[in-house]
């Protein structure tokens, strides 16, 4: 069974569609293995956002993550980075297809409902992040 991390980001949380979210992984095979709603400080949305650090959107990115509380939670099932990555459709709303959480609930490029782990790799390192072993059952 793989795990991967997904973020419901501040603007999906403010609408009030965490459950529908929620549901869209549960309806395809993937199981909550941890969940928590946290408001992320500067800090923390800066050293998990580290990789875009010399990027010209990281100061924006880290203000819309800490904009609101978000509900970090461990996916886990068979093939869960590659289906979670599918249920979220592109990283651009406009361009993500029809019936993905980004086309239903996403606002823009920017305000895109949702983050998940990009690979196996990095879904160890950003479970590690957020959540403490005894966390994930």
């Amino acid at each position: 069974m793989e795990q991967t991390l997904s973020i419901i980001k501040p603007d999906a949380v403010k609408k009030g569609v965490i459950g529908k979210i929620i549901d869209r992984f549960e309806s395809n095979g993937l199981r909550i293995a941890a969940m928590k709603k946290v408001q992320l400080s500067e800090t923390q949305a800066g050293d998990f956002y580290g990789v875009h650090r010399e990027r010209p959107f990281f100061k924006d990115l880290v203000e819309f993550m800490t904009s609101g509380p978000v509900v970090i939670m461990v996916l886990e099932g068979e093939g869960a980075v590659l289906k979670n990555r599918d249920l979220m459709g592109a990283t651009n709303p406009k361009e993500a297809a029809a019936g993905t959480i980004r086309a239903d609930f996403a606002e823009s490029i920017d305000a895109n409902a949702v983050h998940g782990s990009d690979s196996l790799e990095n879904a160890g390192i950003e479970i590690k992040f957020f959540f403490d072993k005894s966390e994930v059952l």
